[in-house]
């Protein structure tokens, strides 16, 4: 078995400046990870089992080789959420890579895009993710039940 060393991030507990100076240590290079490898895309999809033909699905993803896979595990276990998956295909790379992934609404709101509000992303991946949280704020107001609300949808994933 294999034991990670535990920072206390995400506590309500962390109140002593160390702890409070790991959290914002830690945040920071999540934001500098997710700013080189990470994605934040909604996919539509034909579905004919909907009612308009079409399913909506957000997902946050961060990739990397099976070298890194540590730094995924710990950025599941600072969100406490998602999963990885690995892929084995290995078409330009030696290595399997591997996926973290969040595609739940629920936690995609509460978790994922309150945490990069705070810590603000500093590349061009910020106008993505200001897109993803708009679509997911259309998810939580159910808009992607109607289609006025699936075309507002790709209407807005299309904007530069």
């Amino acid at each position: 078995m294999k034991v990670m060393s535990k920072i206390p991030l995400f506590t309500d507990n962390a109140s002593t400046a160390e702890n409070q100076q790991e959290r914002l240590i830690f945040a920071g290079w999540i934001v500098g990870f997710v700013d080189g490898e990470g994605y934040f895309g909604v996919s539509i999809n034909r579905n004919s089992k909907t009612k308009f033909g079409f399913q909506i699905l957000p997902e946050f993803v961060v990739t990397q080789g099976a070298k890194s896979l540590t730094s995924l595990e710990k950025i599941r276990e600072y969100f406490g959420c998602g999963r990885i998956f690995v892929n084995k295909r290995h078409d330009n790379h030696k290595e399997d890579l591997y996926r973290y992934c969040v595609r739940n609404l629920h936690d995609i709101s509460t978790i994922i895009i309150p945490f990069f509000k705070k810590y603000s992303l500093k590349t061009a991946k910020h106008q993505d993710f200001v897109r993803f949280s708009k679509v997911v704020e259309q998810m939580i107001q159910k808009k992607h039940f109607s289609f006025e609300g699936i075309n507002s949808i790709a209407l807005e994933l299309q904007k530069n």
